[in-house]
């Protein structure tokens, strides 16, 4: 079996979290990755933290990664250019490497010219800044991560997590990827995007949450589910649900049931030989073509080539 050489690249004022998670998260899938971490220069790195970090490798070892990882950085470093030093560490990366960024380290790319006229994201906080110095960048802040081939960009902190996950889900198939993240005592897969996270009110003292009906309906995705139908099970005024399932979910009921018949419904051809048709009935899309039509819409390929690319993995 050989192992994906995965290289993370270090900069000044590296957050150290976000630093830790590919290692932490790509060394629990059974030795499928090999994960180092390097510098632009081979020497300790100053994090946005009290201490600094001792590296094992230089800017040379990510001329032989087969995924490139960039740790984002404190705020207060991002410009709309790169460095000189991380400019020349970049050239080192093959043609068609993988490269993902978690959070800030989406600022790296784009100042390198990397993303222009590719969707991305980055943390929600500083969206707009983003979008200010680049704008040949069709950045999406309501997501978790964007893949992108070959480049991936992710949100804030813990989306490094979900980006990872996505990678092993991506290269083994999703037993893995759940395996990986029952290890790591996270959740395999977050529904939402990062609107749920983003500063808003306060829902009113006592408010009851959506969360039961949304436990209800991940049931019955099979059933042609309707506002009246979940509201109705929470006891709200479809109004009401609307707006609070919006304030904690970030995505209006519609479009989370969407995404949730996606992911059943990759799942299924992932792990399943049923057909896009019976696929389609399971997960409540009326048909075979709905069924394309939304995958596609998602991540950009048909029922049929996703499940080539992963029953190969399987």
């Amino acid at each position: 079996m050989r192992r994906e050489r995965v290289v993370v690249l270090a900069l000044d004022g590296v957050y150290p979290f976000e630093l830790g998670i590919p290692s932490r998260i790509l060394g629990a899938a059974d030795g499928r990755y090999e994960v180092l971490t390097c510098s632009v220069d081979g020497r300790p790195v100053r994090t946005n933290a009290d201490f600094g970090v001792t590296v094992e490798h230089g800017p040379e070892s990510l001329a032989t990664a087969d995924t490139v990882v960039i740790a984002p950085v404190a705020p207060d470093r991002l410009t709309g250019e790169v460095p000189g030093d991380v400019l020349a560490a970049l050239a080192l990366i093959r043609p068609g490497t993988r490269i993902v960024s978690i959070c800030t380290g989406a600022f790296v790319l784009a100042a390198a010219g990397l993303l222009d006229g590719r969707r991305a994201t980055t943390h929600w906080q500083v969206a707009d800044r983003f979008r200010r110095m680049f704008p040949r960048v069709d950045l999406d802040p309501d997501v978790l991560f964007v893949d992108d081939h070959p480049f991936l960009t992710s949100a804030g902190a813990a989306s490094g997590v979900d980006i990872c996950l996505h990678l092993v889900r991506k290269d083994h198939g999703s037993r893995l990827a759940n395996s990986v993240a029952r290890r790591c005592v996270v959740p395999p897969f977050r529904d939402g995007g990062q609107a749920q996270y983003i500063e808003q009110p306060v829902p009113e003292q006592g408010a009851a949450s959506t969360a039961a009906t949304r436990a209800w309906a991940l049931e019955r995705l099979g059933e042609p589910l309707t506002l009246a139908d979940l509201s109705g099970h929470a006891r709200m005024s479809q109004r009401t649900f609307a707006r609070r399932f919006h304030d904690e979910v970030g995505l209006s009921p519609g479009r989370w049931l969407i995404q949730q018949r996606v992911v059943r419904a990759r799942h299924l051809l992932e792990s399943s030989d049923l057909t896009v048709d019976q696929i389609a009935g399971r997960v409540g899309f009326a048909t075979g073509a709905s069924l394309r039509q939304h995958l596609n819409a998602a991540i950009g390929v048909s029922p049929q080539a996703y499940r080539r690319t992963f029953q190969t993995a399987r």
